[in-house]
């Protein structure tokens, strides 16, 4: 792990400008009232003594209903990052996030460490969390490192975020306008802070977080660096996307797991719809969590007229059953839902740097189905040499998953640090990263190995 704490190469560190404390107190203080967010409705500045989730937990600055689920019982909360806390919210219309009693969605957290290293990291949340999501994987781990970091709730949040926006599609294009907004901001407010630019600006996330690191270095690259993808969502107009391969394990898993005479085709519709053999164990949990939620409330948000007035169609209903959601079929929709999807759509034409890694055993986002298709994107649009890409060997969409099955599933978390470490040593030394290869799952290691190491050799 002391490898993957060496200071953020080539960018000078500096411990603020002089009078400026590092114990939470009196200097740096003294100035935060003169930071001002662009663009924001509203703001609410905190000078504490611990900017990670060692000590905003107790202070009430961060949410772990956000984060809850998404990192291994045993990865520890960094300690000693005093520093400045900026919440608020730009205007928006829809009101689905309710942190703070504001009710009021395109909310935003910005954290200015007393000691700067000269970097920003930006994110979007997964899911349709909020916008404390990412403190525990992501924030924790590069406050520690001494980056500024902002993160968005996307402008809208929960399971019915479907319900923003006019038209089809619109609530997800406005993640990627609020990830390219908050950034702007955030690069202005650490000018402010700091008495000069960002020297570096990176862009990283999980799942949904992920889509929108590939999208804003296919739109806006000129705001970016570059970027660390962890298991990016993947939208294609013509295909794949989750809604081609969520309603066949909606409709073959309950067959599979009822066993008899059925069974074995029921399996192989699942493996054939790309839920790797291997990967059964996971297929109860995401089944009755994941799968027929998420084809639901995103299909809602792209084709609202499959169920007709029915709003996110009918929880866990059988085949066969009227605008049952296990009976969707993407292809042979009408042209106007692959039109809401273009609009979000990714191409693979990233104008910077970016890794990707992704599990080999996600029954959420089928690797398949999901990462191997983006790569050949990226490759087909000739931006390879801007690109690598790291396959997990026995990693799954969420690393809380591990605690249940140490025996045979590996965290991610480390993956996405070592993949960070290598983009760092790409932008800053000119040192290209390891080949795109699969990393296998080392023998014989032991759980606190795997929440410490991940060699992008795959030795």
């Amino acid at each position: 792990m002391t490898a993957l704490l060496v200071t953020l190469a080539a960018v000078p560190a500096a411990a603020g400008q002089p009078g400026e404390g590092r114990d939470g107190s009196a200097g740096h203080c003294a100035s935060s009232a003169r930071l001002k967010v662009p663009g924001a409705e509203r703001q609410q500045i905190a000078c504490l003594g611990e900017l990670t989730t060692a000590g905003t937990v107790e202070s009430g600055h961060t949410d772990p209903a956000d984060w809850a689920g998404l990192t291994p019982a045993g990865l520890t909360a960094p300690r000693g990052v005093p520093g400045i806390q900026i919440d608020g919210y730009f205007p928006d219309s829809s009101a689905t996030n309710t942190n703070h009693g504001w009710k009021h969605d395109a909310q935003f957290v910005i954290r200015l460490p007393d000691r700067w290293n000269g970097g920003l990291v930006v994110a979007g949340t997964p899911g349709v969390r909020e916008q404390y999501a990412n403190d525990r994987a992501i924030g924790d781990w590069v406050l520690s490192r001494g980056y500024a970091f902002a993160s968005t709730d996307k402008g809208n949040t929960g399971a019915a975020f479907y319900r923003d926006g006019a038209e089809p599609g619109d609530a997800i294009a406005e993640w990627n306008e609020r990830l390219t907004q908050l950034t702007g901001a955030a690069r202005s407010v650490v000018a402010q802070r700091y008495h000069r630019p960002a020297a570096r600006t990176l862009a990283t996330g999980m799942s949904n977080g992920g889509y929108l690191v590939r999208w804003q270095l296919e739109n806006h690259p000129e705001l970016y660096d570059g970027g660390v993808d962890w298991e990016g969502t993947l939208w294609r107009a013509d295909g794949p996307n989750l809604l081609d391969f969520l309603p066949p394990a909606l409709r073959a898993y309950p067959r599979y797991a009822a066993g008899g005479e059925g069974a074995d085709k029921a399996h192989q519709e699942m493996v054939d719809a790309g839920f790797p053999a291997g990967s059964e164990f996971l297929w109860p949990y995401h089944h009755q969590i994941y799968w027929d939620l998420t084809q639901r409330i995103y299909r809602e948000e792209l084709d609202p007229g499959y169920d007709g007035a029915t709003e996110a169609g009918t929880p866990f209903c059988a085949p066969g059953t009227p605008a049952c959601d296990a009976d969707y079929a993407y292809a042979s929709r009408p042209r106007e839902v692959r039109d809401a999807v273009r609009e979000i759509a990714l191409t693979g034409r990233i104008g910077k740097p970016l890794i990707t890694v992704h599990g080999t055993l996600d029954v959420q986002l089928p690797i398949s189905k999901d990462s191997d298709v983006y790569a050949k994107m990226v490759r087909g649009a000739g931006r390879g040499g801007l690109f690598r890409y790291y396959r997990v060997e026995d990693g799954t969409h969420v690393d809380s998953l591990v605690d249940a099955f140490p025996d045979k599933l590996r965290p991610l978390v480390p993956c996405h640090r070592s993949a960070f470490t290598a983009m760092e040593a790409w932008l800053g030394r000119g040192k290209q990263p390891p080949p795109s290869r699969t990393l296998p799952r080392p023998e014989a290691a032991d759980p606190a190995t795997l929440l410490t190491r991940c060699p992008l050799t795959g030795r």
